[in-house]
């Protein structure tokens, strides 16, 4: 069993900066493929970004590509999302997550943290 819980979400105007962290109990962390999805009011969950389990391999969405930065500290086991330049278009709730295997698909992850409210004011 994995847990996430995330944290750093915020409201921040155009242009602005914020990082997200995901924090991760459960002894199987440093070997899980993890994962940020987000999901906008009335629209489908969508993958931003992921990040394999020694953090040799990270994927990120067209939509965030040059933005954000995935990054992960397995000896604290938290994972990490600094996104930069942000757009009002990035306004969503995002979602940590957790699979077996690297995957940009959200049906691939077994664990989901409760999410954290991002807002970017135009």
């Amino acid at each position: 069993q994995v847990q996430l819980v995330e944290s750093g979400g915020g409201l921040v105007q155009a242009g602005g900066s914020l990082s997200l962290s995901c924090a991760a109990s459960g002894r199987t962390f440093s070997s899980n493929a993890m994962g940020w999805f987000r999901q906008a009011p009335g629209k489908e969950r969508d993958f931003v970004s992921a990040i394999g389990w020694n953090a040799g391999v990270t994927y990120y969405a067209d939509s965030v590509k040059g933005r954000f930065t995935i990054s992960r500290d397995n000896a604290k086991n938290t994972v990490y999302l600094h996104m930069n330049s942000l757009k009002p278009e990035d306004t969503a709730v995002y979602y940590c997550a957790a699979a077996q295997i690297l995957s940009i698909r959200a049906g691939s992850y077994a664990y989901w943290g409760q999410g954290t409210q991002v807002t970017v004011s135009s």
